[in-house]
């Protein structure tokens, strides 16, 4: 059937579009990204792109908008998420793992429950994924991040050393690969040891030939010795191998390396191109013929999928890419869409209801999953000073204060006031105060009358586009304040173990503190239940 295909249909079919996960266009959150209905059913219907790739809204929704675009496709979609932590950190109401990192942590002590933890990780966002319609996980992270600087892989990854992250990212496969859903992994060739967010700019991966095989590529040969269906590029320049094009855009690295020395035959799928590190110097158009030239078999997120469309079709025409490489490229992604079990009709009947997916809800959030995601949280927390933490009555003139940092006021989803970090010390006495970065600076008060109990919580970890992983300053003055101030009872970390790291060496032995890599409601609970020694009934 693929030679009854026009050029324009063919390329269409290489190219997965980003939209909301929302069914309606006044919801959409990132209009530059996310096209409203009606353009998005002409890509589909019209266009004939090959795959959605879907952020925002609730499981439920999630399953009616997969339905929805499977029916308006002219050829059966793969639809697929960032899902690195299953289904309910992108679509509320599923399940939500913590960060990859955390089973890592377990695995310091216990190897064989941290082996188990990832497989069960994998088979239940497989179970989840397919219950809402997706059928393409964009998981796992197989990045090494043996570098605490780096602020967009950090806790995403399985670990630090290539030994760890390479088992558990196959027990994830394996775990997932028992249901008919497709699993990537990424970054390829690591991006793991960088400190620059390739969201934003363009990062140097600096290593010898000797060393890039030693660390960055083990964990992707057990990926693919796990049967990874897909391999996702990395926006990375690798002077080493290819001194002009970044990983994404050079066919030594995807041709040479990884199809004919790792002998991959799966998906290539870059990273998306919207991205900085590329779309900065090459340009939406551009990026994504370079990217077929160097063997991508599928582009992920072009910011304008028919101008894309048209430059692929235009460099086929014009003899820089071969027609025959485009074929190539499509009957992998139609095997991989077979595999899920989509049925590729005629071109001129669009997708039947046989290639729709069953969506069953009762799969979400089951008490077994959410079960094993409070095991990973509660088994890798850490904590000490005098615990549990005795809440004095303040002086008459003081009020404890429950004072929350996080990265950004305006983009924190998992705070609100019935979750547990407001809630639970709110039970206690403590009152609210809640800043970033943006907050007016600290100001210079500290003589005793205004002395506060203070309860110190801090949520920061790696995240896109944040272009740090670390303390913001608004973090670090603080804890600086109430040290001197003498107000600080105790602190909460969530997400980044090398924010604890930080804080250890000046934290006095008695002050008590608890860390969770988690920041879901889930993960404040059992944190604070360690916190204040109360009876846990934290679950995922």
């Amino acid at each position: 059937m693929i030679d009854n295909l026009s050029l324009p249909e063919l390329v269409a079919q290489m190219f997965v579009v980003r939209a909301s996960g929302c069914l309606f266009d006044h919801q959409i959150r990132y209009p530059e990204w996310e096209p409203t209905a009606s353009k998005l059913r002409y890509y589909l219907e019209n266009l004939g792109v090959g795959g959605v790739i879907l952020v925002g809204g609730s499981a439920a929704e999630l399953a009616l908008r997969s339905h929805q675009l499977q029916s308006w496709a002219k050829f059966p979609l793969l639809l697929a998420a960032d899902i690195e932590e299953g289904v309910g950190q992108r679509f509320a109401g599923a399940t939500w793992f913590g960060p990859p990192m955390a089973i890592a942590e377990v695995a310091r002590h216990d190897a064989g429950k941290a082996d188990r933890y990832a497989e069960q990780m994998g088979a239940v966002t497989a179970i989840e994924a397919r219950a809402i319609g997706l059928n393409w996980i964009l998981a796992p992270v197989v990045d090494v991040n043996n570098n605490p600087d780096n602020p967009v892989i950090n806790v995403r990854a399985f670990g630090e050393t290539p030994e760890i992250v390479g088992k558990l990212a196959a027990a994830f496969i394996r775990g997932a690969g028992e249901h008919p859903v497709l699993t990537t992994a990424k970054h390829f060739p690591g991006h793991g040891d960088t400190a620059v967010d390739s969201h934003l700019e363009l990062p140097v991966l600096p290593h010898s030939p000797a060393r890039l095989a030693q660390v960055e590529l083990p964990p992707f040969v057990e990926a693919m010795a796990a049967g990874v269906d897909a391999v996702m590029s990395a926006h990375l320049l690798i002077p080493a191998w290819d001194a002009e094009f970044p990983a994404t855009l050079s066919r030594k690295i995807l041709i040479g390396k990884l199809r004919e020395e790792l002998g991959f035959e799966g998906l290539i799928v870059t990273d998306a191109l919207v991205m900085g590190a590329i779309a900065n110097k090459y340009g939406a158009n551009e990026a994504a013929v370079l990217a077929a030239e160097a063997g991508a078999d599928v582009l992920l997120m072009p910011l304008d999928p028919e101008g894309a469309i048209l430059a692929v079709c235009e460099a086929v025409t014009q003899g820089r890419l071969q027609l025959s490489q485009i074929k190539e490229s499509v009957k992998r992604i139609w095997s991989a869409k077979a595999k899920v079990g989509l049925l590729v009709k005629e071109k001129e009947k669009a997708v039947d209801s046989t290639s729709i997916q069953s969506i069953d809800l009762s799969l979400l959030a089951t008490p077994d999953a959410r079960a094993t995601a409070a095991d990973i949280l509660r088994d890798s927390l850490k904590f000490g000073g005098n615990l549990p933490l005795q809440v004095a009555k303040p002086a008459e003139n003081q009020l404890l204060r429950n004072l929350i940092v996080v990265d950004d006021v305006l983009g924190c989803e998992f705070l609100g006031n019935h979750t547990p970090a407001i809630a639970l010390p709110e039970q206690f006495g403590y009152e609210l105060q809640l800043i970033d970065d943006r907050t007016v600076a600290i100001a210079e008060n500290t003589s005793p009358e205004h002395f506060s109990p203070t309860l110190l919580q801090i949520f920061i970890r790696g995240n896109c586009f944040r272009g740090s992983a670390g303390l913001t300053q608004a973090a670090q003055d603080w804890f600086k304040k109430l040290l001197k101030t003498g107000e600080l009872q105790a602190v909460l970390i969530y997400g980044s173990p090398y924010v604890l790291e930080q804080f250890l060496p000046h934290l006095p032995p008695s002050i008590p503190y608890v860390f969770c890599f988690g920041q879901m409601p889930a993960a404040q609970s059992l944190a604070l239940e360690v916190l204040f020694g109360i009876e846990g009934t934290a679950n995922a």
